[in-house]
Order: C-alpha cells, then sequence, then structure tokens
C-alpha cells in the first residue's frame, strides 16, 4: 500500500490569493494570515499573487482567470458573509462555495475556500485571528499541502 500526503513545502509554488473587500474589515485579517502562511510554508514573495474584488460572488471568477494568466499551482479563496435580514445571505455564500468548487474541478489546480458565513460580525472576526484562529491562515497552509500533493499524485 502506497499513502500519499502533501507537505507544506512551497518553495517550488506560485499560488494565488483572491480576496473580497466586502467585509473589508474581516477580510483584511483574513489576507494578512493567508499571506503569513505562505511565508511559512516557504513561498516566494514573487511567486504570491493578490488578486482583490469587490464581494464574495466575484471570487471565483477571478479565481478562474488568475489560474489561466498566472499559471499559479493553487488559489487560496478569501471573504467574509455575513447574515443580514434577508436571504442574500445564502445566495452569495452557496454561489460562492459553488462556484469555488467548480473551478478548482474544472481547473484541476486546488482552490482552498477561506471564505466565512457566519451570523454575526463578532463571529466572523473570531474566525479572522481571533479565539477560533485566522481561516485565512488555514486556507493558505491547506492550499500549499494540496498543491504539493497534486504534484506528487502526477
Amino acid at each position: 500500500m502506497s499513502v500519499i500526503r502533501g507537505e507544506h513545502s512551497g518553495k517550488k509554488l506560485k499560488v494565488g490569493v483572491v480576496v473580497s473587500r466586502f467585509n473589508e474589515e474581516v477580510t483584511s485579517r483574513l489576507l494578512s494570515g493567508a499571506l503569513s502562511a505562505l511565508e511559512a510554508c516557504g513561498v516566494a514573495l514573487k511567486n504570491t499573487f493578490v488578486v482583490s474584488v469587490p464581494g464574495a460572488f466575484e471570487i471565483p471568477g477571478a479565481a478562474k482567470r488568475l489560474i489561466e494568466a498566472k499559471n499559479v499551482d493553487a488559489v487560496v479563496c478569501l471573504g467574509a458573509v455575513i447574515r443580514g435580514e434577508t436571504e442574500h445571505f445564502h445566495f452569495v455564500s452557496s454561489a460562492a462555495q459553488q462556484g469555488v468548487l467548480r473551478v478548482s474541478l474544472d481547473s484541476g489546480v486546488p482552490c482552498t475556500f477561506g471564505v466565512l458565513t457566519t451570523n454575526s460580525a463578532d463571529q466572523a472576526m473570531e474566525r479572522a485571528g481571533g479565539d477560533h484562529g485566522n481561516k485565512g491562515y488555514e486556507a493558505a497552509s491547506d492550499a500549499v499541502e494540496m498543491a504539493d500533493l497534486y504534484r506528487r499524485i502526477g
């Protein structure tokens, strides 16, 4: 039996990060965490591409273009969709999740989902460097591991 497992070694990787500006107080913290993780994994700054988009709905399209234009090995998708008084929360969060999944499967490039979907701004802040850690850091670390895994699989 052969077990294939990726490592957090990003020295030879090119990684894209797509980050939403909506709820920027939260997403800027997610981005900071993601960039820290990429640095910790050894991804060179010159091989890191950050793309800023208006909201979570726009993340999948930008991820797709980033893969096509920069030939990245992984994409980290970051955003924050916070429940409001209408059903809009469900539509945006579902579209972002389904879109990121589709881009990843269609392209064969791992795209990690660091889009928070929370009931309140406080919950989002807790997951963007608070008591629940930084989901941007986790998404970036996972992206490096998955890119390395894909290379090992062949």
